[in-house]
């Protein structure tokens, strides 16, 4: 792999991982489009290092606070906040241990992949449209946790999007857009982070290179960039054009390699 593709590659990470367009999908169809070698699950899980480099940056004043508060005050919305995220990753944590082989293959199929996009940006379509979003994250609560948390088990399929799906089940149950966005990118950094653990031991010793390097420093660039774009987004606009996209590139993929 060139530096060039480890860059591209990183790019697509960083905006899918945030975007409700789906980081794997992309991961997944680039390097066929493109004809690169593919490097592996494994490889696009280590990439989600920037990623979650990037948000552990851009909340990290959210993040000592959820600590501080954990333990000082744990009654308050902030002190619940690392309890419930913990408790909203068990599922996708299970999920990802019991279908990881799956994740390797039969998901990754482009005809599969092309179908999520198109399939759940019309879900996540209703839940933007739906009225009265009110919630904040003072309404974060035990149940909504494992519901957000089971949503985010749908994300294992590329095409799906973690954060569209976290976004789309937080926007069901109530939340205002700003509020389900940062209830997505706070959950993504227990998840990232154990699926990261979990592939590390794939890794071989030829793929940390300069490439590599690349790749994760391109990933954490573009997270950055697109957290910023989707918290300032999510205030004012819908997801509309996202989905737009998804839909298109999902059709493209579908005549492309039917």
């Amino acid at each position: 792999m060139t530096n060039f593709q480890a860059i591209v590659l990183g790019v697509l990470q960083g905006a899918g991982e945030f975007l409700p367009i789906s980081s794997s999908a992309h991961l997944a169809i680039a390097p066929r489009l493109f004809g690169w070698e593919y490097q592996g699950l494994a490889y696009d899980v280590m990439l989600h290092l920037g990623t979650l480099l990037a948000v552990l940056i851009y909340f990290a004043r959210d993040w000592l606070k959820i600590f501080r508060d954990a333990i000082t005050a744990p009654r308050s919305p902030e002190g619940r906040m690392l309890w419930l995220l913990a408790l909203a990753s068990v599922p996708a944590g299970a999920a990802g241990l019991l279908l990881n082989d799956y994740a390797e293959t039969v998901f990754r199929d482009p005809l599969w992949i092309a179908f999520n996009l198109v399939f759940f940006s019309f879900v996540i379509y209703a839940a933007d449209r739906k009225p009265a979003q009110a919630l904040d994250e003072s309404a974060f609560s035990p149940r909504h946790a494992l519901l957000i948390g089971l949503a985010q088990c749908v994300a294992l399929m590329p095409g799906a999007s973690r954060s569209g799906m976290t976004i789309m089940a937080a926007l069901f149950l109530g939340y205002t857009r700003s509020a389900s966005a940062r209830l997505s990118f706070l959950l993504s950094t227990p998840v990232i982070l154990g699926a990261g653990l979990l592939e590390a031991r794939k890794i071989t010793p030829d793929q940390l290179n300069a490439a590599f390097a690349w790749g994760l420093a391109a990933s954490f660039l573009a997270g950055l960039a697109f957290i910023w774009l989707l918290m300032a987004w999510m205030k004012r606009r819908t997801l509309a054009p996202f989905l737009a996209y998804r839909v298109a590139l999902g059709a493209a993929i579908f005549f492309y390699f039917k």
